[in-house]
C-alpha cells in the first residue's frame, strides 16, 4: 500500500488530490489548520486517512509534526505540498504580504527540506509541490505571492538538480496551475477557471508519470509560452 502525505488538505485541491489517493487505496495522511474539515474527510474511510493538525508557517513544529505523521502512516512514498496562501493585495496592507511569506516561502521550504532528507535516507521518494503560473512573472494584483511562487519553481529546480548530482532516486514535480475554481482565485481577470476534480485529476495523473513541471489544466502551458516571451518594459505596463 502506498503512504502519501497531503498537506493542505482541508479544502480545494489538496483535498480532492487526498480522495483520488484513497479511492486508489491508498493510506493518506492528511494535514491542514483546520481540524474540524479534516475529521470530516477522515470519516468518510476511516481506513484510508490519518489526519494530523497543523499549521507549516509555525516553522519550528514542522519537522516533528512530519515525523509523527509517517510514524502512524508506517513510511512515506509521497509528499503531495498543497498548503498555500494567497490574496489579491494592490494596497500592499501588510499582514497579508508577511502570511504569504510565512507560508509560501518558509513554510514551503520547511516542508520540502524534510522531504528530501527523509527520502534521501529512504533512498527514494516523490515531492510533489504546489506552485502557480503565477510565479513566471511579477503579478501587481498579488505580489507576494507571485514571489512566492517564482521562490517555489526555483528551489524545486534546485533540488531537482540536487537529486540529479547526488545521483538520488527522488522525483520532484512542479505544478503550475491557473485559475481553479476555489477559493483564491477569485476577482476580475479569472478566465479558464478549470474544476477542482478536473485539476485535481490532471494532477495525479502527471505525478503517476513523474513529470518534473506540469501546467494544470494543459491549456495554461500556451499562456506561459506567451507569458515568458513579453518583454519586460512591456510587461510592466499592462
Amino acid at each position: 500500500m502506498q503512504k502519501i502525505i497531503v498537506l493542505g488538505a482541508t479544502s480545494g485541491i489538496g483535498r480532492e488530490v487526498a480522495k483520488i489517493y484513497a479511492g486508489k487505496g491508498c493510506l493518506v495522511g492528511i494535514t491542514g489548520r483546520r481540524q474540524e474539515l479534516l475529521h470530516e474527510l477522515e470519516q468518510e474511510a476511516a481506513d484510508r486517512y490519518v489526519a494530523a493538525s497543523f499549521d507549516i508557517s509555525d516553522i519550528a513544529s514542522v519537522e516533528t509534526h512530519l515525523a509523527a505523521l509517517v510514524d502512524r502512516l508506517g513510511g512515506l512514498d509521497l509528499l503531495v505540498l498543497s498548503s498555500g496562501y494567497g490574496k489579491r493585495n494592490s494596497e500592499l496592507v501588510s499582514e497579508p504580504e508577511q502570511l504569504a511569506i510565512k507560508t509560501d516561502v518558509a513554510g514551503f521550504t520547511a516542508v520540502v527540506d524534510w522531504a528530501f532528507r527523509y527520502f534521501k535516507q529512504q533512498q527514494h521518494g516523490h515531492i510533489v509541490a504546489i506552485s502557480s503560473i503565477a510565479g513566471l512573472r511579477g503579478n501587481r494584483f498579488s505580489p507576494a505571492y507571485s514571489a512566492s511562487k517564482s521562490y517555489n519553481m526555483i528551489y524545486m529546480q534546485s533540488l531537482r538538480q540536487l537529486a540529479h548530482h547526488q545521483k538520488l532516486n527522488i522525483q520532484i514535480t512542479d505544478i503550475r496551475p491557473g485559475f481553479v475554481d476555489t477559493c483564491m482565485a477569485q476577482g476580475e481577470g479569472v478566465f479558464w477557471s478549470a474544476p477542482v476534480p478536473k485539476a485535481a485529476a490532471q494532477i495525479v495523473k502527471a505525478v503517476e508519470q513523474k513529470k518534473d513541471i506540469v501546467y494544470v489544466t494543459k491549456r495554461w502551458r500556451l499562456i506561459a509560452m506567451v507569458v515568458k516571451l513579453i518583454p519586460r518594459v512591456i510587461f510592466e505596463r499592462i
